[in-house]
């Protein structure tokens, strides 16, 4: 197995990123490790930061992708950068997987245009896994498309339910529609029309759902448009991280409540990784003919080793193929209910 690895994408690159693609390297046998971006630049931080290059591929690319470009710019200006050359890799089959923490406006679009999109799939989408108390749910979409068709929400539910049952091995796994309610009839039109294709899909289709269910567990597959997804994916994180800031500062007041601490610190460590992003490595773009996937952009070395097995195991099912498989059966379910 190869995975792609863009060496330049997000804020710590291109330092974390070798960093942690050397951890990798020592730690998942049998899988190549391609590192897309400038060679000089990649040779030159890991000279200078004593990084062993020893077993990891280099695939020159001479520009980088910033955050602050304008996303179409992957398909004009920077088409040689270390994203879109990963992507053109990825396409041609010079790679099994690639893995990015750069711009996520660009790597939608590059896995859109470069790689192309599975057949019958109408937009590809951020599919995020976050944490809640009865395992991991998979938010899509969260910022992908922030105009969506009915029809784009049930693809969403059909993606996500493939993906965590086969990835993940959550059997049959609970589909909810993100609504203002759980009743039936809570909504706009969007809404409307989504919930009876969603109800009508085959899914396992338990209804709407509130955001504040979300971290309970009560789903497994949480559907959104890109606009509502990505309003509850970044509360989400900022509750977290607002939680743990406060919780640190009661424990850190003084002697006494430091004593306190100490005699709980497995279970406050334990409190911390589970609301760490890094734990769930990162996030596929469900809907891309081969795996893309964004880990975060302020990705350290630790990240990339969860980022890594995300893709890995990504790469290792047929996910795609089970995608287009699975909505070949629903457009002939529906022509044949119109015959």
């Amino acid at each position: 197995m190869k995975i792609l690895v863009d060496a330049f994408g997000g804020d710590n690159a291109p330092l974390e990123i070798i960093k942690g693609c050397r951890l990798c390297r020592e730690k998942y046998e049998g899988v190549d490790i391609v590192l897309v971006g400038s060679e000089k630049i990649i040779k030159e931080t890991a000279d200078t930061n004593g990084i062993d290059l020893e077993g990891l591929e280099i695939h020159d690319a001479p520009d980088v992708i910033t955050m602050e470009d304008d996303a179409g710019e992957i398909m004009k200006s920077k088409n040689d950068s270390s994203m879109a050359v990963g992507l053109k890799l990825l396409s041609e089959g010079g790679g099994d997987a690639f893995l990015s923490a750069g711009n996520s406006g660009a790597l939608i679009m590059g896995a859109t245009l470069i790689v192309k999109r599975i057949k019958g799939v109408k937009r590809p989408a951020f599919a995020p896994i976050m944490p809640s108390s009865d395992g991991p749910v998979m938010l899509i979409d969260s910022g992908a498309n922030i105009e969506v068709r009915p029809e784009m929400l049930q693809q969403f539910g059909i993606m996500g339910s493939v993906y965590m049952e086969n990835v993940l091995g959550i059997k049959e796994p609970r589909v909810a529609l993100a609504n203002v309610g759980t009743e039936d009839h809570k909504g706009g039109e969007l809404q409307h029309d989504a919930f009876r294709l969603l109800k009508a899909s085959g899914l396992n289709f338990i209804g709407n759902m509130e955001a504040r269910d979300i971290p309970a567990g009560m789903c497994d597959v949480i559907v959104a448009d890109g606009f509502t997804g990505n309003v509850i994916l970044k509360m989400y994180e900022g509750v977290a991280k607002e939680l743990m800031k406060k919780l640190k500062g009661v424990f850190m007041k003084n002697l006494r409540t430091k004593l306190a601490a100490g005699m709980i610190k497995k279970e406050l460590y334990e409190l911390k990784q589970y609301f760490d992003y890094n734990q769930y490595g990162a996030a596929p773009i469900m809907g891309a003919a081969k795996p893309v996937l964004k880990t975060h952009g302020s990705a350290k070395a630790e990240t990339m080793i969860t980022a890594m097995k995300s893709a890995i195991d990504y790469a290792n099912t047929d996910v795609t193929g089970k995608i287009a498989a699975r909505l070949g059966r629903l457009k002939a379910g529906k022509e044949e209910t119109a015959d």
